[in-house]
């Protein structure tokens, strides 16, 4: 985006949390083996046929669906942690394994930046893919900001552990500790009522009953990297 010549415009990046860059939940209790089967779920496509027995429209996985009338498998049955382990869902266990020895940390576990899956093994915590977006943003030059979002509860450790990577731990990106974006370690609350909707992050309150451009003009000027829980009825 150009804001005029040789200049680019700010960039404010809105990220969900779970399943979007970090393939774990804690609300559901889920690791990142039953994580990425649940999101395996919501990316694989069908429909029920005649007897009511589920007919695979796709053998491959996308964010929307391949053709008019399918359904994701998560729609009809909801969630699966074990999808790709038994039943329909069988026939994506090669992609399932795939994707998730791409998620094995290497090397030494890191207390921030790893979780703990099988027995021996341990997995990345925040997607290498959202490093990979941080060091290219920098290298380009480009000004910007980060805002986690979730309803869930995994925000105290994904913002520790992209404090980590800035710090220079990620051992798949030293270089981000060249990346001088702070990093806010307290979430903040986003919640609504039928009269308004309040933002609090610390000692900062922003209502919309008092001026509904505050909580834009909030979000226009945040600086470095941090994150908020929304409410379901947002």
């Amino acid at each position: 985006m150009s804001g005029g010549a040789g200049r680019r415009r700010r960039l404010v990046l809105h990220v969900d949390l779970n399943n979007t860059v970090v393939v774990a939940d804690t609300v559901t209790g889920q690791a990142p083996r039953a994580a990425l089967n649940t999101f395996l779920s919501t990316v694989t496509w069908g429909r029920a046929g005649a007897a009511g027995e589920w007919e695979w429209v796709s053998d491959r996985p996308s964010l929307r669906p391949p053709c008019p009338g399918a359904l994701s498998y998560y729609s009809r049955h909801g969630r699966d942690p074990a999808f790709t382990e038994a039943g329909p869902g069988r026939r994506f266990r090669d992609l399932h394994a795939r994707h998730l020895r791409l998620l094995e940390w290497p090397g030494r576990p890191h207390d921030a930046l790893s979780v703990p899956g099988e027995p021996g093994k341990r997995y990345h915590l925040i997607l290498p893919s959202f490093f990979r977006l941080l060091d290219a943003l920098h290298r380009d030059g480009r000004a910007f900001a980060v805002v986690f979002r979730t309803f869930g509860t995994d925000l105290p450790r994904a913002l520790q552990a992209v404090r980590s990577a800035l710090d220079g731990q990620h051992p798949q990106f030293p270089a981000l500790r060249d990346v001088a974006l702070p990093v806010d370690l307290t979430p903040g609350q986003i919640r609504c009522s039928k009269k308004e909707v309040v933002l609090t992050w610390g000692a900062e309150r922003l209502a919309t009953r008092e001026d509904k451009r505050k909580l834009y003009n909030f979000f226009s000027s945040f600086e470095g990297i941090g994150g908020f829980q929304d409410h379901f009825d947002w």
